[in-house]
């Protein structure tokens, strides 16, 4: 397995912190938002090697950055250079699958966010599920859920149904950016792309793909911390406390926390 994370945004809401610097590497409790994603999926021991898509504006900061790990980092650079241009994070996974030929299962993530739990439950349920997985978290506030990519789940945990930004959402489950993909999922980007699912948001492709192939999502088992704007990256620095391997199931209906 490899796990990719997709860095190519261009943070503008957190200007001037991000104006010529990414945000994946911004400094919360001693380590980089990147280090505390990549230390907890290394101890995992599931992942040989990891993938970082970066925009060309950064991809230089992220290639110093991979020089100090001690994990084998791959950087892509997608070629934008501006927010506008930006390919999109499914176009940059896809970019990230054809450039090193990546045929194998996946943990994508999206570099911005933190959690306060391990991710080795969620690859754990990936494991027994045998299938493309995702987590979910309970919203109760209508205006992020039409912001966030909402899903509607079966007894079983299967996705029945999953929409982004939905202007009227049908339930209050929110899908946050950590997706795991199996090999014949990842053989699908491509196509999915073609067919025209969205590409900005990176739950666009679950949205597609849970429509033709069994999708799973598990309730997260603590809390997520999205670093979108100054003010959330100041509540992270000051209450973040790493992961706290004495959360559990409980903390599911209560995940999001910036």
């Amino acid at each position: 397995m490899k796990c990719v994370i997709l860095a190519a945004g261009y943070a503008t809401r957190l200007y001037p912190l991000t104006a010529n610097f990414p945000k994946p590497l911004l400094t919360v409790g001693g380590k980089a938002i990147l280090d505390w994603l990549v230390d907890d999926v290394d101890a995992a021991g599931k992942a040989d090697a990891f993938v970082v898509v970066s925009n060309h504006k950064y991809a230089s900061h992220f290639e110093a950055w991979a020089k100090g790990r001690k994990q084998a980092v791959s950087v892509v650079d997608d070629g934008t250079s501006t927010n506008e241009t930006r390919l999109g994070a499914v176009c940059d996974l896809q970019l990230a699958i054809e450039r090193l030929h990546l045929d194998e299962d996946l943990l994508v993530l999206a570099g911005d966010n933190l959690l306060d739990f391990s991710l080795t439950r969620f690859l754990r349920y990936a494991e027994e599920k045998r299938t493309s997985c995702v987590m979910r978290f309970y919203q109760p506030d209508t205006q992020r859920l039409q912001k966030a990519g909402v899903l509607s789940v079966d007894e079983t945990d299967r996705i029945v149904r999953m929409v982004e930004k939905p202007q009227f959402p049908d339930s209050h489950w929110v899908c946050p950016p950590f997706y795991y993909y199996t090999r014949e999922a990842v053989r699908l980007v491509k196509e999915g792309i073609a067919a025209g699912c969205g590409t900005d948001a990176p739950g666009s492709f679950v949205a597609w793909l849970s429509a033709r192939m069994p999708v799973y999502a598990m309730p997260m088992p603590g809390k997520r911390y999205d670093i979108g704007d100054l003010a959330s990256y100041e509540a992270v620095r000051r209450d973040y406390k790493g992961y706290n391997p004495s959360e559990t199931i409980k903390d599911a209906l209560s995940g999001e926390i910036c």
